[in-house]
């Protein structure tokens, strides 16, 4: 199926996509904070920048978009019919990236929770919090809420 935009116009739309404070992730952090936990946000001295770090648990949360991170079991995870090789390419790369801040992060001695922006749709942000909580209250090495 052809782009239903034109070419200048998908590019305006694809440059407006945020990095960071997202709406799974604003949605998130508001649950977090509401169950009683006290975080930073997007800490430059963690491999990754981390979306959500929990020092006292020496915990770092990412919270990601499954089309951007490839969630392997979700339907948002396409891949676009133009251009496809530039897309696997780039795909590929993110999940290097993710892979590689994991190992950084689990090298310096963080525990890591990966949060796929389904799971926070499916299950609501309240029930990924109450989830979270459990985790890091366990002391449990990694988490991906999926």
């Amino acid at each position: 199926m052809a782009d239903i935009v034109d070419a200048k116009t998908r590019s305006r739309m694809m440059a407006g996509i945020r990095g960071k404070n997202t709406t799974p992730e604003l949605r998130l952090r508001k649950a977090l904070h509401g169950a009683g936990f006290r975080f930073r946000l997007h800490s430059a001295k963690l491999p990754g920048r981390p979306d959500i770090v929990l020092p006292k648990f020496r915990a770092a949360l990412f919270v990601h978009g499954c089309f951007w991170h490839r969630h392997e079991s979700c339907s948002n995870a396409s891949v676009p019919k133009s251009n496809a090789e530039f897309w696997e390419d780039k795909f590929a790369r993110n999940v290097e990236r993710d892979t590689a801040n994991v190992a950084g992060l689990h090298a310096a001695g963080w525990r890591v929770a990966i949060i796929w922006e389904c799971a926070i749709r499916k299950k609501g942000e309240a029930d990924v919090a109450e989830e979270l909580a459990v985790w890091l209250k366990s002391g449990g090495r990694d988490l991906d809420v999926g």
